[in-house]
């Protein structure tokens, strides 16, 4: 059995990003600024002219998973500061009609399923939320807020204790860009 003494990986970094990398990871872009902090010990980063080396020596088995972890989280990183991300949902109702407001950092959400008391859910981070008649867009810099807040409006409107066939109020996720 042959171990390999050291894995690398690049990502390219495009003209228009500057990329600092310190404690914490620094991507800015003409969308913004995204920051993240990397510990995993056995891996090292360096920026080299135009590109992020990632590399570790002898790897076991969970270094090499958590080198491809981070180049995704960089690469995301990336994308999100040049395109952003744009996730849209859809409001469904046969029921009650809800009526969905934004409110600071939070989504309210009024008479689903009839209840008198509004439901709520968290707007993560940088994240902004757009409702358009029964469209919801979520947009961000970052994808995990853009995520979690899409996970945080779809719990929101959970039902329990009916049957989900019948009951298919909500709202829903259509569509990932």
């Amino acid at each position: 059995m042959v171990l390999a003494a050291n894995i690398t990986e690049e990502i390219d970094i495009p003209e228009d990003v500057n990329v600092t990398i310190g404690d914490n990871v620094i991507i800015k872009g003409p969308q913004g600024e995204v920051s993240r902090k990397f510990t995993y010990p056995n891996i090292s980063m360096k920026k080299e002219d135009d590109k992020i080396v990632l590399e570790t020596s002898f790897p076991k088995k969970k270094d090499k998973s958590m080198i491809g972890t981070t180049r995704a989280h960089i690469n995301n990183m990336i994308t999100g500061v040049t395109e952003g991300f744009t996730y849209h949902m859809k409001i469904v109702f046969a029921h009650f009609p809800m009526n969905v407001k934004v409110n600071g950092n939070k989504v309210n959400i009024d008479n689903f399923l009839g209840e008198r008391h509004p439901r709520t859910a968290k707007i993560v981070g940088s994240a902004k939320v757009n409702v358009k008649g029964d469209e919801v867009t979520v947009t961000g810099i970052n994808k995990e807020d853009v995520g979690q807040t899409v996970a945080n409006l779809e719990q929101a409107t959970k039902i329990k204790g009916r049957d989900p066939r019948v009951f298919q109020d909500g709202i829903y996720l259509i569509d990932k860009a």
